[in-house]
Protein backbone atom coordinates (compact mmCIF):
# COMPACT_ATOMS: atom_id res chain seq x y z
CA UNK A 1 0.00 0.00 0.00
CA UNK A 2 0.93 3.96 -0.71
CA UNK A 3 1.73 5.82 2.12
CA UNK A 4 0.27 9.69 2.17
CA UNK A 5 0.96 12.86 3.80
CA UNK A 6 -2.45 14.95 4.85
CA UNK A 7 -1.54 18.05 5.92
CA UNK A 8 -2.36 21.82 6.55
CA UNK A 9 -0.36 24.72 6.99
CA UNK A 10 -1.08 26.94 10.36
CA UNK A 11 -2.70 29.93 8.83
CA UNK A 12 -5.21 27.89 7.19
CA UNK A 13 -7.03 27.21 10.49
CA UNK A 14 -9.27 30.01 10.82
CA UNK A 15 -11.25 29.04 13.86
CA UNK A 16 -11.84 31.23 16.82
CA UNK A 17 -10.06 30.20 20.04
CA UNK A 18 -13.91 29.15 21.27
CA UNK A 19 -14.17 26.89 18.11
CA UNK A 20 -10.63 25.13 18.84
CA UNK A 21 -12.11 22.05 21.67
CA UNK A 22 -14.72 20.93 18.98
CA UNK A 23 -12.25 21.00 16.01
CA UNK A 24 -9.99 18.85 18.93
CA UNK A 25 -12.81 16.83 19.30
CA UNK A 26 -13.60 16.39 15.77
CA UNK A 27 -9.80 15.58 14.71
CA UNK A 28 -9.24 13.13 17.13
CA UNK A 29 -12.47 11.16 15.94
CA UNK A 30 -11.44 11.18 12.29
CA UNK A 31 -7.78 9.55 13.65
CA UNK A 32 -9.66 6.93 15.63
CA UNK A 33 -11.66 6.18 12.32
CA UNK A 34 -8.87 5.68 10.63
CA UNK A 35 -7.31 3.31 13.49
CA UNK A 36 -9.89 1.79 13.04
CA UNK A 37 -9.32 1.37 9.60
CA UNK A 38 -5.98 0.75 9.77
CA UNK A 39 -4.68 3.00 7.58
CA UNK A 40 -3.62 5.22 9.94
CA UNK A 41 0.90 5.51 10.58
CA UNK A 42 1.21 8.44 12.53
CA UNK A 43 0.71 12.25 12.65
CA UNK A 44 0.86 15.03 15.00
CA UNK A 45 1.27 18.81 15.22
CA UNK A 46 4.86 20.33 14.40
CA UNK A 47 6.41 22.33 17.69
CA UNK A 48 6.24 25.96 16.13
CA UNK A 49 7.77 27.15 19.51
CA UNK A 50 10.94 24.97 18.91
CA UNK A 51 13.39 26.61 16.32
CA UNK A 52 13.93 24.67 13.41
CA UNK A 53 17.91 23.68 12.70
CA UNK A 54 20.05 22.49 9.82
CA UNK A 55 22.02 19.37 10.69
CA UNK A 56 24.60 18.63 8.49
CA UNK A 57 26.79 15.57 7.05
CA UNK A 58 29.44 16.54 9.15
CA UNK A 59 27.29 16.62 12.18
CA UNK A 60 27.43 20.81 12.97
CA UNK A 61 23.99 21.92 13.58
CA UNK A 62 23.21 25.53 12.46
CA UNK A 63 19.74 27.18 13.84
CA UNK A 64 17.82 27.91 10.77
CA UNK A 65 16.01 26.04 8.22
CA UNK A 66 15.84 25.88 4.08
CA UNK A 67 14.74 29.13 2.66
CA UNK A 68 11.84 27.12 0.84
CA UNK A 69 10.43 25.51 4.50
CA UNK A 70 11.43 28.38 7.17
CA UNK A 71 7.22 28.33 7.02
CA UNK A 72 6.54 24.75 8.13
CA UNK A 73 4.18 24.61 10.64
CA UNK A 74 0.63 22.92 11.29
CA UNK A 75 -0.27 20.05 11.43
CA UNK A 76 -0.32 16.33 9.28
CA UNK A 77 -1.43 12.80 9.64
CA UNK A 78 0.70 10.19 7.57
CA UNK A 79 -1.51 6.94 6.51
CA UNK A 80 -1.28 3.93 4.21
CA UNK A 81 -3.97 3.26 1.67
CA UNK A 82 -4.49 0.92 -0.92
CA UNK A 83 -5.72 3.89 -3.45
CA UNK A 84 -5.20 7.66 -4.08
CA UNK A 85 -9.33 7.64 -4.06
CA UNK A 86 -8.93 6.51 -0.38
CA UNK A 87 -6.63 8.64 0.65
CA UNK A 88 -8.57 11.90 -0.73
CA UNK A 89 -11.33 10.11 1.06
CA UNK A 90 -10.05 10.29 4.51
CA UNK A 91 -8.10 14.25 3.61
CA UNK A 92 -11.95 14.82 3.06
CA UNK A 93 -12.49 14.30 6.32
CA UNK A 94 -9.47 15.31 8.01
CA UNK A 95 -10.60 18.94 6.56
CA UNK A 96 -13.85 18.63 7.61
CA UNK A 97 -12.91 18.25 11.22
CA UNK A 98 -10.11 20.80 10.79
CA UNK A 99 -12.70 22.95 8.91
CA UNK A 100 -9.88 23.84 6.56
CA UNK A 101 -8.37 22.39 3.27
CA UNK A 102 -5.82 19.14 3.61
CA UNK A 103 -3.01 18.95 0.67
CA UNK A 104 -2.55 15.46 0.08
CA UNK A 105 0.88 13.87 -0.85
CA UNK A 106 2.21 10.70 -1.91
CA UNK A 107 5.58 9.60 -0.50
CA UNK A 108 7.62 7.69 -3.24
CA UNK A 109 7.96 3.89 -2.69
CA UNK A 110 10.90 2.45 -0.97
CA UNK A 111 11.13 -1.26 -1.54
CA UNK A 112 13.23 -1.42 1.85
CA UNK A 113 11.05 0.23 4.03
Amino acid sequence: MTKYLISFPSSAMKVSPGELPAVADAAHAVIREMKEAGVYVFGGGVNEGVPAVLVAADGSVTEGTYPETAQLDGGFTVIEAPTRAEAERWATKTAAACRCSQELREFQYDPLV
